[in-house]
């Protein structure tokens, strides 16, 4: 089989992990840079060119796209799609999970556990919404960002609103969410690929650091997640239309929460935390679903 991956940077243990799995099953993966991508818009001839030649003809596309280029790298996936090439996330999935907001409206529409969270444009309304999710202390957190960044708590009144004042200042958009301070500056990450919890590590934030996130210093180490934890990681990933995802929740005095679903999620920690091939799984689960033209949206928005 022929694949392609979407990926700007193909050092990264993710990407390289992806490609040795797929060509230690005889298996050919190429790794494209998303923004030497182009594309060439006919009539009944959608086609995307590299570095100014057309692609060879793909059975199955992996998107590692990033965050900072997400408008871009989902137009040159719609454009696989619809040249039929199987996507292992599509294109539709993926911009649902980058857009935080639209995100949980959507898992709080089927009823999955998430932290209270309210959205405003005013910040003459900071008061309203800093109450709204029963704070201080609170969250607050840019939509667009990501790994971390663009995360503050904020642990009083006055602190919070002049966060929101500035965030909002410098026209950005923020979610304000309640603090879940009996999670102990730690989450579980769920790693699910075709519908099942393939693995899961919990993560725990530096000291006096109440993100987790390893990129932020923290650690992880391999966990067992409760029934419910599976169920909340496998209907999240099916309610974002994701066949590959990390679910990340926190322990929450009324069951676990959602805090985000990455479309992108990083195979070095979990790999290393519990041991298991994740990337060979991956490829597994394309080698045997990839159908040429088997996409459900075939580019459409």
């Amino acid at each position: 089989m022929k694949i392609a991956m979407l990926a700007r940077n193909a050092n990264l243990y993710s990407h390289r992990r992806l490609k040795e799995a797929a060509e230690a099953r005889g298996h050919t993966l190429d790794i494209l840079n998303t923004l030497r991508c182009t594309v060439h818009i006919a009539s009944h001839r959608p086609q995307v060119f590299y570095n100014g030649a057309p692609i060879q003809a793909y059975d199955a596309v992996i998107p590692r796209i990033g965050a900072s280029i997400t408008n871009y790298g989902l137009a040159i996936l719609r454009q696989f799609e619809m040249a039929g090439i199987w996507s292992l996330n599509e294109s539709v999935a993926i911009g649902r999970s980058r857009d935080k907001l639209r995100s949980l409206q959507i898992l709080a529409k089927h009823g999955l556990g998430l932290p209270l969270t309210a959205y405003a444009n005013d910040p003459k309304q900071a008061e309203e919404i800093i109450r709204a999710v029963k704070g201080p202390p609170v969250v607050i957190k840019l939509i667009e960002g990501t790994q971390g960044i663009g995360v503050v708590l904020a642990e009083t009144m006055s602190s919070a609103k002049s966060v929101i004042e500035a965030f909002r200042g410098a026209n950005v958009n923020i979610l304000v969410q309640e603090f879940i301070k009996e999670a102990g500056g730690t989450d579980i990450r769920a790693l699910v690929v075709g519908g099942k919890v393939v693995a899961a590590m919990k993560r725990t934030g530096a000291a006096d650091e109440f993100r987790s996130n390893l990129h932020r210093g923290g650690s992880a180490q391999v966990i067992k997640i409760t029934p419910e934890e599976r169920s909340t990681a496998v209907r999240a990933a099916k309610r974002m239309g994701l066949n590959v995802c990390g679910v990340d929740m926190l322990r929450s005095n009324h069951g676990p929460v959602i805090m985000e679903v990455n479309s992108s999620p990083g195979l070095e920690g979990i790999e290393s935390a519990t041991g298991k091939d994740i990337a060979g799984q991956i490829i597994d689960f394309l080698v045997a679903n990839a159908v040429n033209g088997n996409t459900k949206t075939k580019g459409r928005g």
